[in-house]
């Protein structure tokens, strides 16, 4: 068994030596992708975590299986001041992902190296985050995998990786299976068994349902592409149970879907407040993981079973901002996401402030459908934190100085109820993933 996995290792490492993944142009730069450096950058996972801030500056942050380098490069530039390492199987790739780290000015803070997941140890180094994507479900077993991650994670890290669906990507399964069966996968497929899956797909009546489900024009150019979907070497998928097995084995904690907003069962429902009574009773009792697996098989849209883990009982108890008290937010500090402090961000703010227009933050950090817009007087208690942190009352204070009398009964605006519109903004905006609260002791 173990030459077996030996050789499927080797295979893996050829892949990727022959064709480093992702292939992107040395020259791209995810500086005006926000969301993927929103959800690379270690204080969203923290605050998921804790509700509290930390600082980027000083921490260590691994990218295992770094490929060519992007996600590196993306781990740098959305954590400012923080030191990047970078494994993986393949020399080649290890080699791509040093040049464009060097290319975009990152080299005097990164290290790479051509190592094995399960070789982490050798390297003496304890990190505060680990990235591992497109990584762990190539492997023999995950758990062995989450293992050697664990084993390098400081008391208090975060693991950010993620498994293949086996329900969403059951179509690509069954294509594995049948060019597994014609010989084309074994040994590491190069271009003559891409041209092969090419020619079977075109030879096939466009109604056969394999070729409907896994098949696009794309992949008629992009060889990377069939490598990665239907030629790919040690593929398997996982469902959430399996996820969560997988986890409890390795002894780590579920913290976070990634892209959490994205799983929520309720938004499957035409009426979530109007729900049949079975579901209506037995729902609210649910386990995260139960709701999580509901939801797979309800709505399987998500490749990728993507989370974010840590060492179990790390940490603190906290209160969600729902159930806060008056005295919680009496105490609390206001922090903006900082992938929104940018200097079109502040332009943009202070032309609709100026010009009394609604304020569309969802422009500068989409992370849901639809838009979210903030009120042109509500904005003016935005624009502060681009500076620095505020307290609550500091916010409030400053909507009174805007708004002295209410604009319906000319009374003179009352603390209460410029405490009160503050806190209703900062609730919807804390929901949503743009502002960060944390209540002080």
């Amino acid at each position: 068994m173990e030459n077996k996995d030996s050789g499927l290792t080797e295979r893996i490492r050829q892949q990727f030596d022959r064709t480093p993944y992702p292939r992107r142009p040395l020259e791209d730069s995810p500086k005006d992708n926000a969301s993927l450096l929103y959800i690379h950058n270690l204080v969203t996972p923290y605050y998921l975590k804790n509700q509290k801030i930390i600082e980027t500056e000083g921490k260590v942050i691994l990218d295992a299986g770094c490929g060519s380098g992007y996600k590196s490069l993306v781990l740098a530039e959305a954590n400012p001041g923080a030191k990047v390492i970078g494994i993986d199987l393949s020399k080649e790739s290890v080699n791509l992902a040093r040049q464009r780290l060097l290319h975009h000015g990152f080299s005097s803070n990164t290290e790479f190296y051509a190592l094995a997941l399960e070789e982490l140890p050798t390297l003496g180094i304890e990190f505060d985050y680990i990235n591992c994507d497109e990584v762990l479900y190539l492997l023999p077993d995950p758990v062995v995998g989450l293992q050697a991650m664990k084993s390098v994670l400081k008391p208090g890290g975060i693991i950010r990786t993620n498994l293949h669906s086996s329900i969403q990507r059951s179509n690509f399964f069954r294509s594995q299976e049948l060019f597994k069966l014609m010989g084309f996968m074994d040994k590491n497929p190069e271009d003559l068994e891409i041209g092969l899956v090419r020619e079977t797909m075109g030879a096939l009546k466009d109604q056969v349902i394999l070729k409907q489900q896994t098949w696009k024009p794309a992949f008629e150019k992009e060889d990377e592409l069939i490598l990665a979907n239907h030629l790919l070497q040690g593929d398997k998928g996982h469902t959430i149970p399996e996820m969560f097995s997988a986890l409890k084995a390795a002894d780590l904690e579920f913290i976070s879907m990634v892209n959490w907003r994205q799983w929520d069962l309720m938004d499957l429902f035409k009426e979530p407040d109007d729900l049949p009574v079975f579901l209506g009773m037995s729902l609210p009792e649910t386990s995260v993981e139960e709701r999580l697996h509901l939801f797979e098989l309800l709505q399987p849209l998500h490749r990728l079973l993507n989370f974010w883990c840590g060492h179990p009982h790390q940490g603190q108890p906290w209160t969600p901002v729902s159930e806060w008290t008056t005295s919680d937010w009496q105490n609390a500090q206001v922090y903006i996401h900082p992938q929104l402090k940018t200097p079109k961000l502040r332009e943009d703010l202070v032309d609709c402030i100026t010009n009394l227009r609604m304020f569309e933050i969802s422009q500068h950090l989409s992370l849901h459908q639809g838009f979210v817009t903030v009120d042109s007087s509500m904005a003016l208690c935005v624009l502060p934190l681009l500076e620095a942190p505020q307290s609550v009352s500091s916010l409030a204070e400053r909507w009174k100085q805007v708004r002295p009398v209410n604009p319906v009964t000319l009374e003179p605006t009352d603390e209460e109820a410029a405490f009160y519109l503050i806190q209703q903004m900062l609730t919807r905006l804390e929901s949503l993933g743009y502002v960060l609260l944390e209540c002080q002791p």
